[in-house]
């Protein structure tokens, strides 16, 4: 069977959401983010490194469009790509599915949380020489989420 990333994101939003609320209420909001955030980076930096090696290729633009059309199947994501070169991938999302579903439910905290802050460690897991800048997102109310990845070659 094949689900596409946004039904795992609410599949797991199903079990994830009351569980976090439990732990903010028993040890603090900041002490549980912190913990997911640690566990969850942990996953993701692992994804991001695997699913970076299948690809089979150090095209950064290339691998990051890949990387969007997989998170923005079934309608996920409307975006726009400023830039796409070997060593560069710029876009912006104007509009998310994972935003609108964290929202609806009265939880966009959560959404950033579980879903936007794993971006930086995928990112991680794509290299050291890969770097992600972000500096808003739909989740967190704003008028769009700006990716800006570019890699840092030694010597370059």
């Amino acid at each position: 069977m094949n689900v596409s990333v946004l039904e795992q994101a609410r599949i797991q939003a199903r079990v994830l959401i009351p569980l976090i609320k439990a732990f903010r209420a028993e040890i603090g909001e900041e002490r549980t983010d912190s913990i997911v955030r640690r566990a969850l980076g942990d996953v993701y930096r692992d994804l991001g490194d695997k699913w970076w090696r299948s690809r089979r290729s150090d095209d950064l633009g290339r691998n990051m469009a890949a990387a969007f059309e997989m998170y923005g199947a079934d309608e996920a994501l409307t975006y726009r790509i400023h830039e796409q070169s070997a060593d560069a991938f710029a876009m912006d999302v104007t509009e998310c599915r994972y935003a609108r579903f964290f929202k609806e439910l009265g939880v966009p905290d959560l959404g950033f949380l579980l879903v936007c802050s794993a971006d930086f460690h995928m990112a991680e897991g794509f290299g050291a020489d890969v770097e992600l800048k972000r500096t808003q997102t739909l989740m967190q109310g704003a008028s769009c989420c700006d990716f800006r990845y570019k890699r840092d070659r030694p010597g370059g």
